[in-house]
């Protein structure tokens, strides 16, 4: 039996499911660690009110855990997480034989009210957009970069962590494409459209050469010291552009909403969105479709004789 109240039975349990969801799922460091993360926070609950083996884990005990986050204010998307993390954590359990049943069955998950993401209306996207070329026509470096960055987050709904981890080799700009790493390690192959292949250009050949140091590699980004562009550098460069365009300001994720809802709003099918965005399930994708509806709705109030 496995007791989770002794550290070295608990460590060789991190370890095997740390594995398992690494290498057997091929899920990102980051996600590893969230869902240890939650099996930790869950396990040392047990262990608070006296259990000492796994096995005693029931859907008593795991409703305990999730009423005591509850007392604590937290959030329901947060106990909607851990709730998913247990049922993985358990699914895999049983599946190994660490225990003979799986107490999640029973176990009900919060409902969690998804708010409908931000998304720029397509004159401030285009204002920005204007604004980052405009900045660049100087033809330095960090501005170059922010064009390219603020372009290609627009023309092709990647992430921003996507685009920072791209190599100049994942830039094809014969056939305007782009290759990024997504989620699960899962490569794929988007569009990007001439603006973003321009400021593609401009950065590649004017202002990357003169970021570049001797710690420089393949990296298609690059900041101020010549390392690889990092996601909070990319964020600070989309709240700036925001700022100097005079729209709302929004993090890079913003003008992934945005693409996707414009691409919606201008006739794409939500199967094409879906293998943009790269998501795996449809589901995600039809949130776009809501804010779409939305947006028509408050035009429609607007501007119909009738409404």
């Amino acid at each position: 039996m496995i007791q989770v109240s002794k550290d070295r039975d608990r460590e060789v349990l991190r370890s095997d499911y740390a594995t398992h969801l690494g290498v057997e799922r091929g899920l990102s460091p980051h996600t590893v660690r969230a869902y240890l993360g939650d099996l930790d926070h869950m396990l040392d609950h047990a262990v608070g009110i006296g259990l000492t083996r796994l096995d005693q884990v029931d859907v008593a005990v795991l409703r305990s855990w999730l009423g005591a986050m509850a007392k604590e204010n937290r959030s329901r998307a947060t106990l909607a997480r851990r709730t998913a993390a247990a049922r993985t954590f358990f699914a895999w359990a049983v599946h190994t034989h660490r225990v003979d049943s799986d107490p999640t069955i029973r176990l009900a998950s919060p409902r969690v009210t998804r708010p409908l993401p931000t998304v720029l209306p397509q004159d401030a996207a285009k204002r920005l957009l204007d604004t980052a070329r405009v900045n660049a026509e100087d033809e330095e470096p960090m501005r170059l970069r922010d064009w390219a960055v603020a372009e290609t987050l627009y023309a092709t709904g990647v992430r921003v962590g996507e685009l920072c981890a791209a190599d100049v080799a994942d830039v094809d700009l014969s056939e305007l494409t782009l290759r990024v790493q997504g989620k699960g390690e899962k490569s794929r192959v988007v569009p990007i459209g001439r603006p973003a292949a321009d400021a593609l250009t401009a950065w590649i050949e004017k202002g990357r050469p003169r970021l570049a140091s001797s710690r420089t590699g393949d990296e298609l980004f690059l900041g101020a010291r010549g390392g690889r562009l990092d996601q909070r550098q990319a964020r600070t460069a989309v709240h700036r552009l925001a700022t100097d365009a005079g729209v709302p300001d929004i993090a890079p994720h913003a003008l992934r909403h945005s693409a996707a809802t414009h691409l919606l709003e201008g006739g794409s099918d939500l199967r094409s969105v879906q293998e943009l965005l790269g998501h795996a399930s449809l589901n995600t994708t039809q949130r776009y479709t809501h804010v779409s509806a939305e947006r028509l709705r408050s035009a429609f109030d607007l501007a119909h004789p009738r409404a």
